[in-house]
């Protein structure tokens, strides 16, 4: 069994899906050198399909250890609120290096690039278009995510599915002005220490709204299978945080490299 009654833990049963995600990613890592190496991207495809299969019955058996067999007591959740505190603050640390590295070669630029910033022969886009409106659409999303998790604590269904879906559709929405402010930029990542740091930020930042994307479009999901409830609702909260530190990681990239490093 996967727990006693002797105790409030959650003592998880065997699950192959450890090893197969192992696997998975050893193929990724293989199927990638194969990629770039022989332009050859099919052991890439195998793995991100055992990838992407091994992440959805896992996390469909960790809902239903929560959701339906009651094994998410408190102490669980406590240590699951822990783990994706924990998560988060790997994150903050990840994007820091990224400004790190903005900021190293922006306070000081080298004769190599001409001692300014930025460089000579970079035009960096304008922080009142596009860059202003993507900051727009992050902070209402931030509000409508909030306006559900409140819905949610009152037991309010319909607010709920309606702030969910306003966030994930915002979500899309800045997806594709960024894809759209990709296909016009006028550098690209190879033009200088420039181009380097601002697709590696602003790449990986776009990752990260893609992913919460998906992580709130599960949630909007399990709200309307009425997986949640007003005292049992972790995993909209994991979500909602990991939005919340989209948006603020998108505030500090639109004011030091969208604002103050134009």
């Amino acid at each position: 069994m996967s727990t006693h009654n002797n105790h409030p833990y959650h003592l998880v049963d065997q699950s192959p899906w450890p090893l197969t995600g192992a696997i998975g990613a050893m193929m990724m890592t293989t199927g990638m050198v194969k990629w770039f190496h022989m332009y050859n991207n099919d052991l890439l495809l195998i793995s991100t399909s055992v990838l992407i299969l091994t992440m959805i019955q896992w996390w469909r058996d960790v809902t239903r250890e929560g959701t339906y067999q009651g094994l998410h007591t408190y102490p669980v959740v406590i240590g699951l609120r822990w783990g994706m505190i924990l998560f988060i603050t790997s994150e903050v640390l990840f994007f820091v290096s990224f400004f790190w590295a903005y900021f190293h070669s922006s306070l000081s630029p080298t004769v190599e690039i001409g001692s300014s910033w930025p460089p000579m022969g970079i035009s960096p886009f304008d922080p009142m278009s596009i860059p202003m409106l993507n900051t727009s659409i992050l902070l209402a999303s931030g509000v409508t995510v909030t306006w559900a998790h409140h819905s949610l604590m009152e037991s309010n269904k319909s607010q709920g599915t309606q702030g969910l879906f306003f966030t994930v559709i915002l979500g899309i929405y800045f997806t594709i002005l960024q894809a759209y402010e990709y296909i016009e930029a006028p550098f690209t990542i190879a033009d200088s220490v420039y181009g380097s740091t601002f697709f590696m930020a602003t790449g990986f930042h776009g990752i990260h709204v893609i992913i919460g994307t998906l992580f709130l479009s599960t949630c909007l999901l399990r709200h309307l299978l009425e997986h949640f409830s007003a005292s049992h609702h972790f995993g909209f909260e994991a979500a909602a945080w990991y939005w919340h530190f989209v948006d603020v990681v998108w505030l500090f990239l639109y004011i030091s490299i969208y604002w103050w490093g134009s």
